[in-house]
């Protein structure tokens, strides 16, 4: 499979996670968020919609405030 680098900004503790995984466990990760990111790309928009209502949830669950949020995407 032909594969491509791009660069997506995630939160420090994502970045963390990563960079501390073993290169094998690293690119588990890789191949994870590809198949996710293709998934998205081809749902229908009321699975999408779905989607980023569930992941909203899970983001405030753990802490993240739209203030927080704003000032992320500020830093961006």
């Amino acid at each position: 499979m032909a594969t491509e680098t791009i660069t997506i900004p995630v939160d420090r503790e994502a970045a963390r996670a990563y960079k501390a995984a073993a290169p094998r466990d690293q690119r588990k990760m890789e191949a994870l968020l590809s198949l996710w990111l293709k998934d998205v790309a081809m749902a229908e928009p009321a699975a999408l919609k779905q989607l980023m209502t569930d992941l909203s949830k899970k983001a405030r669950d753990r802490g993240l405030t739209p203030e927080i949020l704003e000032n992320l995407l500020k830093e961006a």
